[in-house]
């Protein structure tokens, strides 16, 4: 049996793609603007690595809240 990514079902298909343009570019736009707001180079480039955590955090919400409404009436005690 071939296991599929849950992931895959988000937005209807198009979250893969999003997430890898999201991985690549939010960083980037982190830094620039924390660059540009006059911060240090450092404490900028800290918060642009962290930033990337927050689109696996979101993938890892939206997945339980997926899954939670599709077994929504599937209670069962085991």
């Amino acid at each position: 049996m071939v296991g599929s990514d849950p992931a895959d079902e988000l937005f209807s298909g198009f979250w893969p793609v999003m997430r890898r343009f999201l991985f690549a570019f939010i960083p980037l736009w982190v830094f620039l603007i924390g660059y540009a707001a006059g911060i240090n180079v450092i404490i900028a480039a800290i918060f642009a690595g962290a930033s990337v955590s927050v689109v696996a955090i979101y993938e890892k919400k939206k997945i339980i809240a997926e899954h939670a409404k599709q077994d929504n009436g599937n209670k069962v005690i085991k």
